[in-house]
This record gives structure tokens, sequence and C-alpha cells, in this order.
């Protein structure tokens, strides 16, 4: 599930960071984690593959400590890949 934020209109040219999320099993965590990232100042876009766990976030001056709140806030444990 990919998700598109409004603060870079081509979030596919902004720097990509990943994170491993334990816990995801369903279409809801996607969209919990999805929702809560990116609320994240700076993110542009959010893209959650439930099958790997893998969270890639897309955005400029993106703050690690903020996106891993983010997750947490979502009710899962994340690190940085």
């Amino acid at each position: 599930m990919q998700r598109a934020g409004s603060d870079n209109p081509d979030p596919t040219a902004a720097p990509e960071r990943r994170y491993v999320v334990a816990g995801m099993t369903c279409d809801h965590c996607t969209r919990a984690v999805a929702d809560e990232v990116g609320r994240v100042p700076g993110v542009a876009s959010v893209d959650v593959d439930v099958a790997t766990k893998l969270v890639r976030v897309r955005g400029e001056a993106v703050d690690d400590a903020a996106v891993l709140a983010a997750v947490d806030e979502a009710g899962y444990e994340a690190v940085r890949a």
C-alpha cells in the first residue's frame, strides 16, 4: 500500500529510508502504519509491504525518531533497516 503526502509533489525524487515493522499481518495493519507515518513532517510517500514487513518512506529531512514514534502510535515496533 502506498500513501503519498502533500509535502513533496514528486515523492520518487526524495531520499528513501527503510524500516522493518514487526507484527503487521493484514491490510488494517498496513493502513494504520501508512496513515501514522504519512503524518510525519517531511514525509512525501509511504509504501508498506505487509508480506516483507518493510516500510519505505520517502521525503526530505525526515526524522527517524518521528517515524519510529509514528509506527509505535500505530501499535507496532520498528527498526531502521
